[in-house]
């Protein structure tokens, strides 16, 4: 309301502190006769009680005021959790109805402040963030005019403690759009490594909620990279451990999810994703060279460079035929240890290469079915041969030829040529786009060697002289193996005519053979950078331009693929939310998480008034469910009384009268005219003279 307002101000035409120390001798002394009973103490006593009024000046001070309107904060949650059942729609007509109830209050202003909706897809994993939405609504309102706040929400909201910073002083109150008693089952990982070495467990522990007292046996699916692992049962209520062997360098994938129950609001919160990143352990490798030959430094250099691989190497220096008078302990500084080697601790090395090996009775013929049988079960073979793999002592003619893609012929090319790239060695990512490789590998120094084999399977990346093979790869069981068919690959470390990319081929054949996920010849990659899911394809074969993918919501669209070279093939599509999104080519599936894979949105859907009551209580507000009572009606409630109707109905809910005003103008009217006092004063002197004369 508009008004009036007058306060009693004093204006001491003095310095306070001396005024206040004159009233104080002259109140003794006029104490001291009043005491004494002189006469015309009282008329003395009331004129300097008159002239020290004079002095303090008082005088009204008249203030034209003009009444703020009170805010209405009205807080609408537009989370996803809002989506279940009729949460939105019971939200959205409770604002429309609040809005009609105060339409036509002139006195009361109302905001609708819209919150929980991410603009970002893979914004930072907060939550429901009312509160501070409500800070930055009210930024330029005094507490003095807020009359009352009113939040439509599931109850899910995870800044409760940014309100104590806001200090409301108005009352709070809750519209919940869900209902009672809602049961929805949920699993949640407790704890998970975000490293594991390869080929070793990680364990996680993860919890499935249900039914409050419920103790059925829910079975739990676990995949790795989009492929199934096992399934578990597991007690609602209680943890379950699983361990997973981490098969592969790099983030492996690992997708939970629990069997829908009987009573769900939603399937989101059934599964968990947690990302392992592989690391290995000291990659070990196992080198033997047949013969010192000049490449043999080759090999050793490009090993001992890497500080993540421990290198075991033994040369040949004398084989069993020769014989000659040097001591044995003069040509050798430890005893090949056979059995050790391939017997014992064969499985615990990642690579074995054998350089210009030939048969000459060092290995017996059953440690070589044990090297064929590493291979099957897991592990990586590479020769690089020369002569010796097309003589009658080649190591194709031992078991290891079971495995071996390349046979020989039985003849030596001794001739110069440029290694080249075959068409499938264009495409394969251990040589596609080698530095220096135009089309025919032109730029490449020569070699003068060349083994000529038939490739009878696998893989021929690069060729010789006549298109003959000279790299081939290939897979073995679940192992891998390849056959380099010449001993001359020393010549680019030495930089002859040029050289050539000799240790970025070495580096790349080792790293395939040791199963790297980025040298995959056909495979699908799927990553988040920018607000985008870029996708990338490698494949041998070109087409296939498209790919599916299923974002987090389980809409599928289309994302076409176009051809990057080198059998790369790229495309990419902005994001439509934080989760996990699946890429599929009808082959292979790759799986990328945007922001949190597992949003604390997401992590209990249920309806609850837990988080928000001790604030209500706090200011006064009141806890109404929507689908019980519908929108209830506002009253203005004077200040001190309740601001919520009985906890049994909550028919109704109230709000603060506003406090808040602009003064439009201010006057000072003097209390005591300069005249009137003046006579008042030295009249009560007179009297008080005349009174001690008598």
């Amino acid at each position: 309301m508009n008004g009036s307002v007058a306060n009693l101000v004093w204006a001491p035409l003095l310095p306070a502190e001396l005024l206040g120390a004159v009233a104080v001798l002259f109140a003794l002394a006029c104490s001291y006769g009043l005491v004494r009973r002189a006469r015309g103490m009282v008329w003395r006593t009331m004129a300097v009680a008159t002239f020290l009024l004079v002095l303090f000046n008082p005088s009204l001070l008249i203030e034209d005021r003009e009444a703020q309107t009170g805010i209405v904060a009205v807080v609408l949650d537009e989370s996803p959790s809002q989506d279940i059942g009729e949460r939105r729609k019971r939200s959205e007509a409770a604002v429309a109805d609040i809005t009609q109830q105060l339409k036509g209050a002139r006195d009361l202003e109302l905001r609708v402040i819209r919150a929980g909706r991410r603009d970002d897809a893979v914004a930072a994993d907060t939550g429901t963030r009312l509160f501070e939405a409500l800070a930055r609504g009210l930024a330029d309102v005094p507490q003095q005019r807020l009359a009352g706040v009113i939040l439509v929400t599931d109850g899910q909201v995870h800044d409760v403690a940014t309100a104590e910073s806001l200090n409301l002083e108005a009352p709070v109150h809750v519209l919940l759009s869900g209902e009672r008693g809602e049961v929805d089952r949920t699993l949640t990982v407790a704890s998970a490594p975000s490293f594991g070495i390869v080929g070793k467990p990680v364990t996680l522990t993860f919890r499935v909620e249900d039914a409050p007292q419920s103790k059925t046996s829910i079975r739990v699916a676990v995949r790795r990279d989009g492929v199934p692992v096992q399934t578990l049962s597991v007690a609602a209520n209680s943890e379950g451990k699983i361990d997973i062997a981490v098969d592969h360098a790099g983030p492996s994938i690992i997708e939970l999810e629990a069997q829908p129950g009987p009573r769900e609001l939603t399937l989101e919160n059934n599964r968990a994703v947690v990302t392992v990143n592989g690391v290995r352990d000291r990659l070990k490798v196992l080198l033997i060279t047949g013969e010192p030959h000049p490449g043999e430094r080759t090999w050793r250099t490009f090993l001992k460079s890497d500080p993540s691989v421990d290198l075991v190497h033994f040369t040949i220096l004398r084989p069993p035929e020769k014989q000659d008078s040097t001591p044995l302990n003069e040509l050798s500084l430890i005893t090949f240890p056979v059995r050790e080697l391939f017997e014992v601790k064969l499985t615990q090395f990642d690579l074995v290469i054998f350089d210009r090996y030939r048969r000459r009775g060092v290995l017996p013929q059953s440690y070589f079915t044990n090297i064929a049988d590493y291979v099957r079960k897991g592990g990586a073979l590479l020769i690089a041969d020369g002569p010796a793999y097309a003589s009658p002592n080649s190591l194709f003619h031992t078991p290891l030829g079971e495995i071996l893609p390349a046979e020989p012929t039985g003849q030596v090319i001794e001739a110069p040529y440029r290694p080249a790239l075959t068409g499938t060695g264009k495409r394969h990512p251990v040589t596609a786009e080698l530095s220096g490789a135009p089309p025919g590998g032109e730029k490449w120094g020569r070699w003068y060697r060349l083994i000529e084999a038939n490739a009878r399977r696998g893989l021929t990346l690069m060729s010789g002289p006549g298109d003959r093979p000279l790299l081939v790869l290939d897979r073995q069981g679940e192992g891998r193996v390849a056959v380099l068919l010449s001993d001359h690959i020393w010549l680019w470390a030495r930089g002859y005519e040029g050289g050539g990319p000799q240790a970025e081929l070495l580096r790349r054949l080792a790293h395939w053979l040791m199963k790297e996920p980025e040298l995959e010849e056909n495979n699908l990659r799927a990553t988040v950078r920018g607000g985008r899911l870029e996708i990338a394809r490698r494949s041998l074969e070109p087409g296939r331009a498209g790919v599916s993918v299923i974002d987090p919501a389980g809409k599928q669209q289309r994302v076409e693929l176009k051809d990057q070279g080198g059998g790369r093939a790229a495309g990419s599509m902005p994001l439509h939310g934080p989760g996990l999104y699946r890429v599929r080519d009808g082959e292979r599936t790759a799986l990328a998480a945007a922001g949190s894979p597992n949003p604390l949105e997401t992590a209990d859907m249920r309806t609850t008034d837990e988080h928000l009551a001790p604030l209500v209580r706090r200011t006064g507000g009141g806890v109404v469910w929507l689908a019980e009572r519908g929108t209830p009606e506002i009253r203005r409630m004077p200040g001190g009384l309740g601001y919520a109707g009985p906890a049994g109905t909550r028919d109704w809910i109230g709000l603060k009268p506003p406090g808040d005003f602009v003064v439009r103008g201010v006057r000072r009217m003097p209390l005591l005219p300069g005249l009137i006092v003046l006579l008042a004063g030295l009249g009560t002197l007179a009297l008080g003279w005349w009174r001690e004369g008598r």
